[in-house]
């Protein structure tokens, strides 16, 4: 079988480490943000990020592109943000004494964009870069151009409840294959990150793959997650785990019908398989697990829920929720599998 892969599996762990290791060089601790983040990027998706400002999630975007020398674009998002400031405009120019239209690329014309803060911008601006990374091509004026490959969306945004922001809607949020909390650090990783910055030598990261080999090895990076096996019993698993999160499935007194209104979306299962996919191949196989499955489902749905009424009421989050929910689903798993 390994003949026929793009890349051999050994030859992509070592690599998805290197760049795990040099992160961690300007990142302290947040090693399961940093996997995540790294798992979204190989599976083909694009990440959200939120936390409070401060916390590193911009310093993470930059270094990660530097990793792999790809090229990068940072977008602040502000309520006066317009669609043509991050997909481009057409201008006119003067060439040979004519008047003619140019289109003049914007920053979503690149590898790696950060949208930094993407819930201050305007729910158009919002719309029209959730639009460009779901087709991965921008249509102006009638003419379509298409974005480079690959292309990874890093969104950052703060914690809805601060001042001046607009929510991202269901709609858009499920664009994102995971989102990721980003905590703060503990007092020793506080410690460790004052003495990094406030010196006269700032740490940074080295390119982990020279930038003309890293396009090539990225495709075939992500052609190899693709030829992950999935068995039929974790493929049912899946569906069980996600399907258990809609309110009419099941019985009408369950945590769902009390907590959700609307469940995950399809793409909910295809972020889990796809992360999982990634997962198995770091930890040195070629077939996904449950604990695969396990590990990647809070990034995969946690963004993906609308809650209840009474779920808002009594200050639940959608990571509260899809314990109650999906925790019965995966003990009965996990018990059929280890009897079988």
């Amino acid at each position: 079988m390994s003949a026929a892969l793009p890349m051999q599996p050994e030859e992509f762990r070592k690599t998805f480490h290197a760049i795990q290791s040099e992160l961690s060089r300007v990142i302290v601790g947040q090693t399961d943000v940093l996997e995540a983040f790294l798992v979204a990027f190989f599976a083909g998706g694009h990440v959200l990020l939120e936390g409070v400002p401060g916390l590193g999630k911009t310093l993470l975007a930059k270094s990660f592109a530097k990793t792999l020398g790809l090229t990068f674009s940072r977008v602040q998002c502000t309520p006066d943000l317009m669609p043509a400031d991050i997909l481009g405009t057409q201008l006119v120019v003067d060439r040979d004494g004519r008047k003619i239209f140019e289109f003049a690329k914007g920053p979503v014309f690149t590898h790696i964009l950060l949208a930094d803060e993407i819930n201050r911008a305007t729910p158009k601006t919002q719309s029209a870069l959730l639009e460009a990374m779901e087709e991965r091509q921008v249509t102006i004026a009638g003419t379509t151009n298409k974005l480079d490959e690959p292309f990874f969306v890093i969104a950052t945004q703060n914690p809805i409840e601060m001042a001046g922001t607009f929510p991202l809607p269901e709609a858009q949020l499920d664009r994102f294959l995971f989102r990721v909390f980003v905590t703060y650090p503990t007092p020793e990783e506080l410690g460790q990150i004052i003495r990094q910055t406030t010196t006269a030598e700032m740490p940074s990261v080295n390119e982990v793959l020279p930038s003309a080999e890293a396009k090539p090895w990225m495709l075939k990076a992500r052609q190899l997650v693709r030829a992950v096996l999935v068995a039929r019993a974790i493929e049912a698993h899946v569906v069980r785990l996600v399907s258990a999160t809609h309110p009419h499935e099941g019985s009408e007194e369950g945590p769902a019908a009390r907590w959700i209104r609307y469940g995950a979306s399809p793409r909910g299962a295809q972020a889990i398989l796809m992360g999982a996919k990634v997962l198995a191949l770091v930890r040195g196989r070629v077939n996904i697990s449950f604990e695969d499955v396990d590990h990647i489902l809070p990034y995969a749905l946690n963004h993906r829920l609308v809650l209840s009424f009474e779920a808002e009421a009594e200050r639940r989050s959608a990571q509260d929720v899809l314990r109650d929910v999906l925790e019965p689903v995966r003990q009965a798993a996990h018990a059929s599998h280890h009897t079988a």
